[in-house]
């Protein structure tokens, strides 16, 4: 007969917790660290506005100057990132999650996740908005305060109980929250794309980390609602036919993106991958080129993000929306991020998400655009990043959507179903691409041999 389990003992364990000075300490020295992440996200958010307000500026009276400006900025930003910050391309999400991959030595963790990988994904992204690209800050601040919060390590007690990947986990989740002002969609994009392998004891580190940075962005921004906050009527039968539709078309054209996305990432035996390789910098010159005259056919409409498109969608301009929008802004995302520069792809799909939804209600003439819309958004982000779980909670937050939570839920969910017979998971694949990186590494160790000195085993 076994004895029953004892009561624990709350004095005792007070006095414990309080005795261990050294716990304490890997406490605040994990929160500084997240708060110190929310801070280079306000940095960032102010920063890359700043760039984009810069080239709209230039550029609004002189549309034709874009041809010559985001080509020149284009080569200028590949040449930086290829030459001094490789890690610092593309999105940051694969970085991370290459990063976090248990195969992965801490030593080679800097070559995808650092402070000074952090410093410059800040400045190089704020270069690609200042060069009129579409791209978004918010995968790029996933690495940035993944960067910041695994530069912590070096000051935590090896019995602090918190390991790399817990720090890498929270301080993504930290960037989205506070990117978005968003702290529940950080709690589930870790959990959907980081939470593999993590132990019980990193939740903590993840939440404190997603509230102080949050904290540290509603000090500067206020407590604000990213898109304001829609006006939706009651939904009935009559709104299936039109969210068929928005679901379908997100979840194709967000799997189509996916899908150009990683092969143009991983490169095809075809001509143009070839020059890619070979020409880089003519390569990035090209696409810029390209994205600007995408530009100047759209009236602007397609440079950064397009969050300034999304609300005017959502507060019911619908004239604010060019013709061919959607198919504009599409081919400006993919020929931003296959040039090689970094930015991500969150504020695009929204904005790409948002105008398949206008367009297929006034297609239908359905009167429900803004919950069309809010649908459309959550399905493509779902689509291209195949991480529905996140996308229907972020569109829920950035709208006040706490109305459509079933219909955000079921267009993220639907959506990601159809974008999967299209294309793999987006991150994972191009998580895949950084970690064959680690070759040269491995290969260098392989020559070296087993006394260090390269070449001695010929």
């Amino acid at each position: 007969m076994t004895s029953p389990p004892h009561e624990p003992d709350f004095l005792a364990n007070v006095r414990r917790e309080l005795s261990d000075t050294r716990a304490w300490v890997d406490r605040l020295i994990v929160l500084a660290y997240a708060a110190a992440a929310g801070l280079f996200i306000v940095g960032f958010t102010l920063l890359s506005n700043a760039a984009l307000r810069q080239f709209e500026g230039l550029t609004g009276p002189r549309p034709w100057l874009a041809l010559v400006w985001t080509p020149a900025w284009v080569v200028a930003i590949v040449w930086i990132t290829q030459r001094f910050f490789p890690g610092a391309a593309g999105s940051g999400i694969p970085q991370v999650t290459a990063a976090m991959d248990p195969a992965v030595e801490p030593g080679a963790r800097s070559l995808f996740v650092s402070l000074r990988l952090s410093c410059a994904k800040l400045v190089l992204t704020s270069g690609s908005m200042l060069a009129g690209l579409s791209v978004g800050r918010e995968g790029p601040a996933v690495q940035v305060g993944a960067g910041v919060m695994l530069h912590a390590r070096r000051w935590l007690s090896p019995r602090s109980g918190i390991d790399d990947r817990a720090l890498l986990a929270a301080g993504g989740a930290a960037g989205i929250a506070a990117a978005f002002n968003a702290p529940l969609a950080g709690v589930v994009f870790c959990i959907e794309q980081f939470w593999r392998g993590l132990d019980s004891r990193a939740s903590s580190v993840v939440i404190g980390a997603i509230v102080l940075a949050g904290l540290m962005a509603v000090s500067v921004f206020g407590n604000f609602t990213y898109f304001g906050v829609i006006r939706v009527g009651a939904l009935d039968a009559g709104l299936l036919l039109p969210a068929a539709g928005v679901i379908v078309a997100s979840g194709l054209l967000g799997g189509l993106m996916a899908r150009l996305l990683v092969v143009s990432m991983t490169g095809l035996p075809d001509r143009v991958s070839r020059w890619r390789a070979r020409y880089p910098l003519r390569f990035a010159a090209a696409c810029g080129f390209a994205v600007a005259l995408i530009g100047w056919v759209s009236g602007g409409a397609t440079a950064g993000g397009g969050e300034a498109h999304t609300r005017e969608l959502l507060a019911g301009h619908a004239d604010q929306q060019p013709g061919l929008f959607v198919l504009l802004k599409f081919v400006a995302t993919w020929l931003s991020n296959w040039s090689g520069v970094p930015g991500g792809i969150f504020a695009p799909s929204l904005s790409i998400g948002a105008g398949l939804g206008h367009d297929v209600a006034v297609l239908l003439g359905h009167p429900a655009t803004p919950a069309l819309i809010a649908m459309g958004m959550a399905g493509f982000l779902a689509a291209a990043t195949q991480a529905p779980l996140t996308a229907f909670i972020i569109v829920m937050e950035m709208v006040d959507g706490h109305a459509m939570v079933l219909s955000l839920m079921a267009a993220a969910m639907l959506a990601s179903l159809v974008s999967r017979l299209l294309s793999r998971p987006l991150y994972g694949a191009l998580a895949e691409l950084q970690l064959l990186r680690l070759m040269p590494r491995a290969q260098t160790a392989a020559d070296a041999g087993p006394s260090g000195e390269a070449g001695a085993a010929r």
